[in-house]
């Protein structure tokens, strides 16, 4: 969590007590409950004048000014080092779709340095993920054979912004306030400029710590980043949606995945971390294609249905 001014000492916060209080008065400071992570594992308090809750999905911040839920998505990757396969990453990264890897996400190999992260998520069965975990590395295993597993991570992945991402004198940023794109999951680019955004409102409002921040400074945060980013997060809610939801629909995305110029788009779009405008009449048959696509994956949908019954 980052706040406005720097602790002293690594701590953990303390759970017998408010994690974050203010006072009755309209400048009072903030006050935030520890407890430190020496042996006695001693409780203390500080005051702030300005909070940013930089804390993650979980965020305890974010439960203090009751900022409201959101839905989450379950990821689960393994991470698995083999030396003799790890040529075959060096300058590429997997993504596996169907519904044995995931019903509603996708399962991935993306390398790191000298390993390679094996995963999947969902929302909508938390309960499976083991079993879609198990099919992601199966599809990878010709590719991973004989690596070592030397961690296993579990995490939430929010699903959309919370409800509320600012009061008073403390604002949420990251995975606090809920910036993790659909359809892709991403989500460190946008945590790093939200708290940046934010911070940035901060010195401004405050006039260089010259004045106390108020609501409105922090809003002017809240309003920069919508009108930034909220194109992008609405397209690629737009595109799990309807991608997502079904086997044939997937095989579709994957079909349009193979254009060129999808290719350049989405390139463009993830370099400047926004929906970048295209040429229209590319535009046009980019959705000729995309219906015919839909067009053959609901067909073949109602085929499979056929033979299921």
């Amino acid at each position: 969590m980052l706040t406005s001014a720097t602790a002293p000492h690594r701590r953990s916060f303390c759970h017998q007590r408010p994690f974050l209080e203010n006072g009755q008065s309209k400048n009072a400071p903030y006050v935030l409950h520890y407890t430190t992570t020496t042996r006695k594992g001693a409780p203390g308090e500080e005051d702030y004048g300005s909070v940013i809750g930089a804390d993650g999905a979980n965020s305890r911040v974010a439960k203090g000014i009751n900022a409201g839920e959101y839905d989450y998505a379950i990821a689960f990757q393994e991470r698995i080092i083999s030396d003799e396969k790890m040529k075959y990453y060096e300058n590429l990264a997997e993504m596996y779709v169907g519904e044995d890897v995931s019903p509603d996400f996708y399962g991935w190999v993306f390398p790191k340095c000298d390993h390679v992260a094996v995963g999947t998520g969902t929302v909508t069965h938390k309960g499976d993920i083991k079993k879609f975990q198990l099919a992601t590395r199966l599809r990878a295993r010709d590719k991973i054979e004989g690596g070592k597993i030397i961690r296993v991570e579990a995490h939430p992945i929010p699903e959309h912004p919370r409800p509320k991402r600012v009061l008073d004198r403390v604002a949420l940023v990251g995975d606090a306030a809920g910036y993790v794109t659909k359809c892709s999951g991403e989500g460190i680019y946008f945590a790093a400029k939200s708290g940046r955004m934010c911070a940035e409102a901060i010195v401004e409002g405050s006039e260089n710590g010259k004045r106390m921040v108020e609501e409105s400074d922090l809003r002017v945060y809240l309003e920069k980043w919508d009108k930034t980013y909220w194109p992008t997060y609405k397209v690629l809610d737009i595109l799990q949606k309807v991608f997502y939801r079904s086997n044939p629909a997937k095989e579709a995305f994957v079909e349009m995945c193979a254009d060129e110029y999808v290719q350049k788009m989405t390139f463009d779009s993830y370099l400047y971390k926004r929906v970048v405008p295209g040429n229209p009449l590319d535009d046009l048959k980019l959705a000729v294609n995309t219906i015919g696509s839909l067009v053959r994956a609901n067909a073949l949908r109602k085929e499979m249905e056929k033979l299921s019954v």
